[in-house]
């Protein structure tokens, strides 16, 4: 990074994590002038983090069928990363990027500059095979059929693997929350691969496989995230060493490791999470990997007996219910902040909802309230999960909401719901998590609004990271949300690809729902100042039509109003007002528009030079989207009113 950044990035840090990072610098120097060392040496280690008798014979057959067709479709060499389709995963090359052709190079983990593309590739494309998340696709496999192929393959792998990654070389060394997520596979496909007559000889019985899980814990125990780091990484990083310090218990750290790590995730898992329960990153995605590294520690937890703190399961619980409340009528939670696609564990194969899969973890282990979204579907994860995890059981001191949640006022969240199954999330929370706010992005009062499940007034997500800056801008830019920009600016000022220097601040002042014909929302941020930007919603249930009042105060300025469409929607702009139809389960649907007159309108679609007018489905994918702009100047006295009127049914 430019020199510019690191003052930036420590412009953002307190003395003590400036402190605690210089002795990192420290740290990682000396282990860069000398040899690994050896790890210790271990005798008569034995593996009894078992599932109980049953578990796999009582998996849901149609989830166990997705499950096996992707594994033979890895058998074949066939797997899809953000985007890449790959047909090298039957012999991966671990350290080659398959979209830019380049490999990563070789040397110290701490000597290579993982940032930069041109040098290394698309870190995120090397780094998301080498979680091993494919391999416990295969274990569990295996544990279905049987089929030693399933686990021959995942030997060859985990062989070649360590063969060409040993310890502190290369990029798959450089971050933390890559080995901790892959410490977790390791602890299961260990576990799935029980019954097959090669497991121990190739994890307890294998010196190689013994100093890589030395290693990794001792990589973690010695670079934790800290500061405004501390983000999903470190509860990775927390839960990735407390699993491995359980399950394979067989050095003289492990009890300390062990301890520390669970003290770390309890810390960190309260510290990420609003009392509502929303991760207080302000990124949905992330909640969900959070919330699957919690779950997936905790079993560890009680399949090994050690106790937890009861804020883990607080923490947990709290989630689960704060899910369950946001998700629209098709499951689908909102789109807010970055997303990478990212999961603590996969057992499941392509087709498998992750967020009924979680919701149905959750009624699994805390059972579920009578206001939750019905979950149809099936999955692997959650039998295997349950079948360690305690049930929680109804505890009468924890009090749980006895109705859906509309607003969580901490998160500054508000979901708005009408008839036609018309959902409506409204902004007005922080910018994101920590001085830095890495997963923000610069949507203060924005507005999300679907259909039955499809997205008509569209959050267009993340799209990148790494090495391609103008698009990383733009996902997370004003102009790349559906809510107002003042003279070309956005609302938080942006100090690099994950800093975020000065923070708009918002505060919600009316999230009323208790007129059951109209529901109203207000909110306001200063992140203009001196000018400030209110907004109201209104949404009528009885017109099925919603409102959105923009009003800007103080000095005269430049502005420019976006509405983004999801893909699905065709748009028909003349003047002021557009007419939307798309379809839905083979039906016909239709709504209407109505723009600020005071604004001159203009639809962009799939641009380039600069972006706008994407949508991006997932991590790597993108798509031409209609994106409604509309320019003008605000002068203080005259509000912008929005109308979106949807027409009825057929």
């Amino acid at each position: 990074m430019s020199p510019g950044w690191y003052l930036r990035r420590l412009s953002r840090m307190g003395p003590r994590e400036i402190g605690g990072r210089v002795g990192d610098a420290v740290r990682r120097r000396r282990w860069r002038s000398s040899a690994p060392p050896h790890g210790p040496a271990v005798t008569g280690a034995r593996f009894t983090a078992v599932l109980p008798a049953g578990t796999i014979a009582a998996l849901p057959p149609d989830a166990a069928k997705r499950l096996l067709a992707a594994a033979d479709r890895l058998m074949d060499g066939h797997a899809e990363y953000f985007g890449v389709e790959r047909d090298d995963l039957a012999a991966p090359d671990w350290w080659r990027d398959p979209k830019t052709g380049r490999r990563a190079p070789s040397g110290h983990a701490f000597e290579v500059p993982y940032r930069d593309e041109d040098a290394v590739g698309d870190i995120k494309q090397i780094w998301e095979p080498s979680r091993h998340q494919h391999l416990t696709v295969l274990a569990a496999a295996y544990a279905i059929t049987g089929d030693e192929r399933y686990a021959e393959r995942v030997a060859e792998h985990l062989r070649s693997w360590w063969a060409a990654n040993p310890p502190l070389r290369g990029v798959h060394w450089i971050s933390g929350i890559e080995l901790g997520i892959r410490l977790l596979s390791w602890v299961w496909v260990r576990r799935l691969l029980d019954g097959w007559p090669g497991a121990a000889a190739l994890f307890e019985g294998n010196p190689v496989a013994l100093d890589q899980i030395w290693h990794h814990q001792r990589w973690l125990a010695a670079f934790p995230s800290r500061g405004s780091s501390a983000n999903n990484h470190v509860i990775a990083e927390a839960a990735g060493q407390f699993a491995a310090a359980c399950a394979f218990g067989w050095f003289p750290a492990s009890a300390r490791w062990r301890s520390d790590a669970l003290r770390s995730l309890e810390r960190h898992l309260r510290a990420n999470t609003f009392r509502s329960g929303l991760n207080r990153e302000l990124a949905t995605e992330y909640h969900g990997l959070v919330l699957e590294l919690g779950l997936a520690a905790l079993a560890e937890a009680d399949a090994a007996a050690v106790p937890v703190p009861a804020t883990v399961r607080l923490v947990l619980l709290r989630m689960t219910d704060a899910l369950a409340a946001v998700v629209d009528n098709r499951l689908r939670p909102p789109r807010q902040g970055d997303a990478d696609d990212g999961h603590g564990l996969v057992l499941d194969g392509a087709g498998t909802d992750r967020w009924a899969s979680l919701l149905t973890t959750g009624d699994a282990v805390f059972g579920r309230l009578a206001w939750w979204p019905a979950v149809t579907g099936t999955d692997v994860r959650t039998p295997l999960l349950a079948a360690l995890i305690r049930p929680y059981g109804r505890t009468p001191a924890v009090a749980r909401p006895a109705s859906r949640p509309v607003h969580f006022p901490d998160a500054g969240m508000t979901v708005l719901r009408g008839p036609g199954e018309i959902w409506c999330r409204c902004d007005g929370g922080p910018h994101g998590f920590l001085s830095i706010a890495a997963h923000g992005h610069a949507d203060a009062l924005s507005v999300e609004v679907r259909h039955d499940g499809v997205d008509v007034l569209a959050d267009p997500g993340t799209y990148c990271y790494h090495g391609q800056p103008e698009w990383r801008r733009y996902f997370r830019s004003t102009l790349g949300h559906n809510t107002l920009e003042l003279d070309g600016a956005d609302q938080s000022a942006s100090g690099g690809p994950f800093l975020w220097t000065r923070h708009a601040h918002s505060r919600v002042l009316v999230a009323d729902t208790s007129d059951a014909k109209v529901a109203r929302w207000c909110a306001e941020h200063d992140g203009y100042h001196p000018s400030v930007h209110r907004r109201r919603v209104e949404l009528d249930s009885g017109s099925r039509e919603l409102r959105i009042t923009d009003e800007v105060s103080g000095p005269g300025r430049a502005v420019r109003l976006a509405f983004h469409l999801g893909p699905a929607i065709t748009a028909d702009l003349t003047g002021d007002r557009a007419v939307l139809t798309w379809t839905t389960d083979g039906e016909r649907r239709s709504a209407v528009l109505d723009l600020p007159e005071q604004l001159s309108w203009r639809a962009h679609r799939g641009e380039s030079e600069p972006p706008l007018g994407w949508y991006s489905a997932g991590f790597g994918r993108r798509e031409p989207a209609t994106t409604l702009v509309g320019t003008g100047f605000s002068d203080g006295a005259q509000g912008f009113r929005t109308f979106l009127r949807f027409n009825g049914e057929g």
